[in-house]
């Protein structure tokens, strides 16, 4: 976590943006660590969630743009995957958007959501208000548990 305070809310916002592409990284022990490190509780969570929702946009268009067989390769996600998304995407359309900030499923979904392009914005408010809750909800266990510690 060295590298939060050498980079400040500029790493939080890269690592946060790269955890909501198909990049192994928890945003969520970044938020913890820059909070940990300090940083203003209002101003890291809306830094990360803005990070984590612009990588989550960015996964949702390589989706819109990609091909079964470019899914494949690039993101190693399965055509059986996506099939197997596809039933939950089609019930469920824009609402699974609120899903994306899950590890793992979550880029899937995101992807999902642009393969099968479903509604941009709807998809795109919701995933901002999925993130951010997630992002809110750490930052109110950081604190309890930091005063709680003192």
């Amino acid at each position: 976590m060295e590298w939060l305070a050498d980079y400040g809310y500029l790493g939080i916002f890269i690592g946060s943006f790269l955890a909501a592409t198909l990049v192994p990284f928890s945003a969520d022990l970044l938020l913890l660590g820059m909070l940990y490190a300090g940083g203003n509780l209002i101003t890291t969570i809306t830094i990360a969630s803005l990070g984590n929702w612009l990588g989550g946009l960015t996964s949702y268009w390589v989706g819109r743009a990609g091909s079964w067989n470019m899914i494949e390769r690039w993101f190693h996600i399965s055509r059986e995957k996506l099939e197997k998304q596809r039933s939950r995407i089609n019930r469920w359309r824009s609402w699974i958007a609120l899903l994306t900030w899950l590890p793992i499923i979550g880029d899937v979904f995101a992807v999902g959501l642009g393969f099968y392009k479903i509604n941009f914005g709807m998809s795109a408010l919701l995933m901002l208000i999925g993130k951010t809750l997630r992002f809110i909800v750490y930052g109110i266990i950081f604190v309890y548990f930091n005063e709680w510690l003192q």
